[in-house]
């Protein structure tokens, strides 16, 4: 047994390497595996193991872990599944301090116990499992290429971090197309053990990584997962990849690699919360580390198009809008700035347009202003051919330009042509120029830095924890689990509500039609009611509520009519009563929820309300605790709130008060583990000032006493 535990360093940079597995045939993976240690020019001990013994590739090889007799930090296992238990003990029996497991056919296959023996086996020895069902590892720390993927792999500033193995040994080759350089590449597989968590503790701190690249199916250890984002964007750009959008996808992912896949929405803003660059394809992951390898953080928001097309420079301009990226609109300035490079009919109102009578002086010319230009923040540089070009000059310049302010501001190029273009594009390429053939790519990569940008510059505000009478909230929960339910009936949640701070609208239960016209006429008109009813969650779907009821027939019609459909729906229902409400004034509806998610437990959720929440889906996420600069930005999120700043003569609405309600709705869900949902629904919001109120909520309760997980 270990007496002290192994760093995530040595994975990295190991002193000796076993491949216990290795083979004579070149088509085999264990050949690939020695022959890929072999050639990366790794400098370490490397020791094949096969029961075969002899020589291979000009080493010993090893009839046995045991017989080796040297330090071996790191063991590639790639024999049959039903053998690698028995080299996982005899690995921890000589000190192996991880395991990188090749071999496949464990959980993504249903050999869930198989998996678990292995790492049962792995931690009675203290050792760490990378895998199983993975290609390998690329570290340059120490030139080692311990995959059977490609044998050549760039040097550069990028890690890489994939669940997908085909997919990972693709993106290698990518890397050699795209010019781009790894300072690794870390399969994950199926993350018995070692997961993003891990290798992002290390990869934050590593000197030789600028850039973080992840590809995910499923996610493991969210609220970790959370934290180590955090940490590391901090300090790296981190890019995330992640298949299952859709929810085909989602199940495609979960049967690939025996991890469930998350809500994508949650995962969406949870990742923007963690200053996570999502992509949404593989091109545009590789656009962005191409770019932000090699880019410099802007100074200021104020960026400027250098164009000598004006075409080429309207698109541009529509796709800054598109990725949030500000051109800068003092006129005078730029026109001071660029008034002798710009013909009489060019145009200084940026874009910055040549025309197409342009030279290639002219071009440099004016990017050279651009970047010298203190008020000028970064530079979207887009070229057209033309025949006033000479596209050799121009590359050399382009190239020129571009290494001497690369490190002081973001300048990004787009060109658009024919062959010449093509060509002139792969040897810019080349030489690290940060360049595109659609300006969308180009500003996408823009628009992905300023993201960046904006997260490093918010300001952490201190957490907020609102004065909620717990003791009451326990008091009415404990009563509801007592009671057998796993949801508070419509009085106790209202009464939940009033002991948090959440205003809801008066109500009184009763039994019978005299009662419910003596509650309306206590209460005033106009009235709701409202089924009560243990055995009916979804009020409206039994036909349960009666709406805007303005006088005492009403009421007595309104009661008969509940109690009768609520009967026809659920013929042994049991009604405990009918909650009379006041009906309240219309104005925005708005919704609230919380839930404590099985991935990034405690979340909070805001959008509008209403009957047609699920179709508009118009909804943000963000996992608790929160600051108020976050919740902020939560409600700045949906695409409708335009609408609560007031639109067509309308107030702006109490955003304020919606920003308290989902604070308190997350503080819930995270200190009452019996509550698992809340929903308010809706809130109505009123004008600024005025406040809001719970109309209706729906909260639901587990019971960690009877082991109900439900």
């Amino acid at each position: 047994m270990r007496e002290y535990p192994v760093e995530i360093k040595d994975l990295f940079e190991p002193e000796g390497v076993a491949i216990i597995g290795a083979s004579r045939i070149p088509g085999k993976v264990g050949y690939k595996l020695l022959e890929n240690v072999v050639t990366s020019g790794y400098q370490g001990g490397i020791y094949p193991v096969n029961r075969k013994g002899g020589e291979l590739l000009g080493l010993k090889v090893h009839t046995s872990i045991r017989s080796i007799g040297s330090r071996v930090d790191l063991a590639l296992i790639s024999i049959p599944a039903e053998h690698v238990l028995e080299a996982v003990r005899e690995c921890g029996e000589i000190g192996v301090k991880f395991l990188i497991i090749i071999t496949s056919g464990f959980a993504e296959v249903g050999n869930i116990e198989g998996e678990r023996k292995i790492l049962e086996e792995a931690r009675k020895f203290g050792m760490r499992v990378l895998g199983p069902n993975i290609f390998g590892i690329y570290s340059s720390k120490v030139d080692i290429n311990a995959t059977f993927g490609p044998a050549t792999i760039k040097k550069g500033n990028i890690s890489i971090i994939t669940q997908s193995g085909a997919l990972g040994i693709a993106m290698i080759g990518k890397t050699a197309t795209e010019n781009l350089g790894l300072s690794s590449m870390i399969s994950v597989g199926n993350k018995s053990d070692i997961n993003e968590s891990d290798l992002l503790d290390y990869l934050s701190d590593d000197d030789d990584t600028k850039v973080i690249l992840i590809y995910v199916e499923g996610v493991k250890e969210g609220v970790r997962l959370m934290s180590s984002l955090k940490a590391a964007s901090r300090k790296k750009h981190v890019i995330v990849l992640k298949s299952g959008r859709s929810k085909k996808g989602a199940m495609a992912a979960a049967s690939h690699t025996g991890s469930l896949a998350g809500e994508d929405l949650v995962f969406d803003d949870i990742m923007k919360q963690c200053g996570v660059l999502r992509a949404v394809s593989i091109e545009e992951a590789f656009n962005w580390c191409r770019f932000l390898s090699e880019s410099t953080m802007p100074g200021g928001e104020n960026v400027v198009i250098i164009t000598n097309g004006g075409g080429i420079g309207v698109l541009a301009t529509d796709a800054c809008e598109t990725y949030n990226v500000n051109l800068y609109d003092n006129y005078n300035m730029l026109d001071s700035t660029f008034k002798d490079v710009i013909p009489s009919f060019g145009s200084a109102k940026n874009p910055i347009d040549l025309t197409g009578q342009a030279t290639d002086t002219d071009y440099i010319r004016s990017l050279r202003k651009a970047l010298e230009t203190d008020e000028i923040h970064g530079v979207i540089a887009l070229y057209c051919e033309t025949a006033m070009f000479d596209i050799e000059k121009t590359v050399e310049l382009m190239s020129t330009v571009y290494g001497e302010f690369k490190n002081r501001k973001p300048i990004i190029f787009s060109a658009f042509g024919g062959e010449m273009i093509k060509d002139a594009i792969g040897r810019l390429t080349t030489m690290n120029v940060s360049v595109f053939d659609d300006v969308y790519n180009s500003v996408s990569c823009l628009g992905a830095l300023y993201r960046k940008y904006r997260y490093m510059n918010r300001k952490e505000h201190p957490k907020i924890k609102p004065n909620i009478d717990m003791v009451r909230i326990r008091e009415i929960v404990r009563s509801a689990l007592d009671d057998g339910r796993r949801f508070l009936l419509a009085p106790e949640a209202q009464e939940l509500l009033k002991a948090s701070g959440i205003k809801g609208a008066r109500s009184i239960t009763v039994k019978n039609i005299q009662s419910a016209l003596t509650a309306a006429r206590d209460i005033g008109y106009p009235v709701v009611l409202k089924v009560v009813s243990k055995d009916i969650i979804h009020k409206s779907d039994a036909g349960g509520v009666a709406l805007d009821l303005i006088n005492d027939d009403e009421v007595m019609d309104g009661y008969q009519a509940v109690m009768r459909n609520c009967k026809t729906y659920m013929k042994n229902a049991e009604i405990e009563g009918v909650e009379v409400c006041k009906m309240i004034p219309k104005d925005t509806e708005t919704i609230i929820g919380g839930r404590k998610d099985k991935t990034f437990g405690p979340i909070v959720m805001f959008g509008l309300g209403g009957i047609y929440v699920e179709v508009m889906k118009d909804i943000t996420f963000r996992a608790y605790p929160i600051d108020r600069l976050e919740v902020m930005d939560m409600v700045k999120g949906i695409r409708t709130y335009p609408i609560l700043l007031g639109v067509r003569g309308e107030e702006m609405k109490d955003i304020e008060k919606i920003m308290d309600t989902i604070i308190k709705v997350g503080m819930l869900i995270d200190q009452i583990d019996e509550i698992s949902d809340i929903e308010i629904n809706p809130l109505m919001v009123y004008p600024q000032g005025e406040g809001a109120i719970a109309v209706d909520a729906r909260i639901l309760l587990n019971d960690d006493r009877r082991g109900d997980q439900k």
